[in-house]
């Protein structure tokens, strides 16, 4: 009996931090086969599989390690008329990892938690919102977006773009 209590004591367990990791490794790959984001021109991309629901594919700044992405279908909110859903990517590409740094405009971590939340509390808020990434990026490959739908979106001839 004691060498069951013993054996069982040796299996590692995965951290919630561990388990955080994990997660931003799991979407890398999932947006990776989705639309290979590190190859991806700055500005804005549109992925349409012909279901009404168009996915917006923005590329925000493009650098050699990283890409700051956001996913939208661009449904504006009612009352800031901004695009909802909406998340904000960052890939690493030297890493194999992405990150939701936030999923609404104005939304950061620092305005649900505040400046100076528990750790764990700060680990659990990441949990959730890069779990829901993850679920959009299976919805999202489940309904057939990818590179082949992928198309760079027109601009708008009095459209403004801020390329900082």
């Amino acid at each position: 009996m004691n060498s069951l209590v013993t054996t069982a004591a040796r299996i590692p367990s995965l951290s919630r931090f561990g388990w955080l990791m994990a997660l931003y490794t799991e979407n890398h790959i999932r947006l990776g086969r989705l639309f290979a984001p590190a190859s991806l021109a700055p500005g804005s991309h549109v992925s349409s599989v012909g279901d009404g629901l168009d996915l917006q594919v923005d590329v925000l700044l493009q650098h050699r390690y990283t890409t700051e992405l956001r996913l939208t279908y661009g449904m504006p909110d009612p009352i800031t008329g901004e695009p909802d859903p909406s998340a904000y990517l960052r890939h690493y590409h030297d890493a194999c990892q992405l990150e939701a740094t936030h999923c609404y405009i104005g939304r950061r971590w620092q305005d649900v938690l505040g400046m100076y939340p528990p750790p764990a509390e700060l680990i659990g808020h990441r949990l959730r919102i890069n779990t829901f990434l993850g679920k959009w990026l299976q919805y999202l490959s489940e309904r057939g977006h990818g590179t082949a739908t992928l198309r760079a979106k027109e601009r708008n001839h009095g459209e403004v773009q801020n390329r900082a």
